[in-house]
């Protein structure tokens, strides 16, 4: 439609020229700031492809997040200290490579997603959002128990990947490749929703006793499905990690997953942008009324609840017109 087109052009010129734009404003920090949104922009967009699309309710996708954050920790810990990562039966050596742990940490966040959705999936409703988020806890702990990479305290990095000719440890670069990766996931999301899997997927959201009667497995696409939204929540966290230069159990805990859940619900369940709304509601709102007061999420919540009671098809809804709430 031509009112969402010219909502999402808007957002990718605004998102092209902010660097350019704060540093003449003298607010440089603020590409940092941007930058973090882009990061729960993709993380929201992994979780509203079963949430928005699937029907499926998770409370544990900060899992994930924290499984892909973890993976370029610890390799890099490695890479800096000359350890092997495993000595035996073969030698892996620790790496600080993006082109290497991006794609490491979206394999390892797709394969712990694997056998927690085989589980999961044999639920609905409020079991399958009680077991992820059990899952996600156990996962949490584990994390804490890990003494070797900082246990409770996290693991600091001693620097940002290496990317070839791009230098992440400057913030204008590091922000448009988290802009580039988050336009690329975009467009390969808005072809899988409008692909034969996506229709299946939204059908079974819609009605899965239908979708089961005409002989589609059901099962099948949810764990598909579920697997894919955790490997690209694991590219999240590989991004945070850069981002933050440190990781800590924090993100994998379930306040991390009611803050994705939060951000795909303000931006629009169902929609290709409103995750990047959400994102940048959720974060510019806590970053400005977190200056005024330590207690913000008192403001924030009945902020929160107005605009999920005046736009349920969230801001994207809101934005650009009530029949884009849902693709």
């Amino acid at each position: 439609m031509p009112r969402q087109a010219a909502v999402a052009g808007t957002l990718l010129v605004a998102a092209l020229v902010l660097p350019f734009l704060v540093e003449l404003m003298g607010i440089d920090y603020a590409v940092g700031i941007a930058t973090r949104v882009l990061i729960f922009a993709l993380v929201g967009l992994s979780l509203n492809l079963i949430l928005g699309y699937g029907g499926m309710v998770s409370f544990g996708h900060a899992a994930f997040f924290g499984v892909g954050a973890y993976v370029v920790a610890i390799l890099s810990h490695h890479a800096a200290y000359g350890e092997a990562l495993v000595s035996w039966p073969v030698e892996l050596a620790g790496s600080d490579n993006a082109f290497v742990v991006f794609p490491l940490a979206m394999v390892t966040a797709g394969l712990v997603a694997l056998p927690i959705g085989a589980i999961c999936l044999r639920t609905t409703g409020l079991y399958f959002i009680m077991i992820t988020l059990a899952f996600a806890q156990m996962l949490y702990f584990f994390f804490v128990s890990l003494e070797t990479y900082g246990g409770d305290d996290g693991l600091s990095l001693l620097g940002r990947s290496s990317a070839g000719p791009l230098d992440l440890s400057d913030d204008r670069q590091f922000y448009y490749l988290a802009l580039a990766l988050l336009l690329v996931f975009l467009f390969l999301k808005h072809r899988l929703i409008g692909s034969r899997f996506g229709r299946v997927l939204r059908g079974i959201r819609d009605n899965e006793r239908r979708m089961q009667a005409i002989g589609f497995a059901t099962y099948r696409y949810k764990l598909t499905a579920f697997v894919i939204s955790g490997a690209l929540a694991g590219l999240a966290g590989a991004l945070i990690a850069n981002q933050t230069e440190f990781v800590s159990p924090s993100f994998l805990d379930w306040h991390r997953s009611g803050e994705i859940l939060i951000v795909v619900i303000l931006g629009g369940m169902g929609s290709l942008f409103g995750p990047l709304l959400g994102a940048a509601a959720f974060l510019l709102l806590e970053e400005f009324l977190s200056q005024w007061t330590e207690h913000w999420m008192i403001l924030f919540g009945p902020a929160l609840i107005v605009i999920v009671l005046f736009a349920r098809r969230g801001l994207w809804g809101l934005i650009a017109g009530a029949k884009a709430g849902r693709d």
